[in-house]
């Protein structure tokens, strides 16, 4: 009969801890990714899957940073080397434990940055936003962030990102 008790108590413990998370209003939350050793603030809704970077398959007369496309859970998305995209390196490398981070569906593109190291997960009460410096940012990039370390972090909109001209743009340009 105690063991009955008990566990009806461990229930009902367990319900108001539920209900009480589903109360609470929700932090902003982002995956933490590196890439070129800039640290990158993905936002969590606008994020998918994650993937080992593996079995990408070139595609021919692409932009340098359109490594190929990969078979993500039976859907074809293009791979973006999100370092040679941002410009913080020349050409694609293969960094050991490189991974995919597939784009939401909700965003309509097939498509998933490789990046070098997954970080873990962020969210405000972790981080404070910093100053504006005056540097020119395209649309995609959201605001700056500082953690306890120290380390400073560019956040990334992944829907302005989908939806920029130049990430959309991914065939070389012809030479005649």
């Amino acid at each position: 009969m105690a063991n009955k008790d008990a566990l009806r108590e461990l229930q009902v413990r367990l319900a108001q801890r539920l209900q009480a998370v589903r109360e609470q209003p929700r932090e902003a939350g982002w995956l933490a990714v590196e890439t070129a050793g800039l640290g990158l603030l993905l936002p969590l809704a606008q994020a998918g899957e994650i993937h080992t970077a593996r079995q990408v398959l070139a595609v021919p007369h692409a932009r340098p940073w359109l490594v190929g496309v990969a078979n993500l859970r039976g859907a074809l998305h293009s791979v973006v080397d999100l370092a040679c995209f941002l410009r913080l390196r020349e050409q694609p490398v293969s960094v050991p434990g490189a991974q995919l981070v597939a784009l939401n569906a909700g965003l309509r593109v097939n498509a998933a940055l490789r990046v070098d190291r997954l970080l873990g997960l962020r969210d405000t009460a972790q981080l404070q936003p910093q100053p504006e410096d005056g540097a020119e940012r395209p649309g995609f990039a959201g605001t700056r962030w500082r953690d306890a370390s120290g380390r400073v972090w560019q956040g990334l909109d992944l829907a302005a990102l989908a939806a920029d001209p130049r990430f959309l743009d991914v065939a070389e340009a012809a030479t005649t």
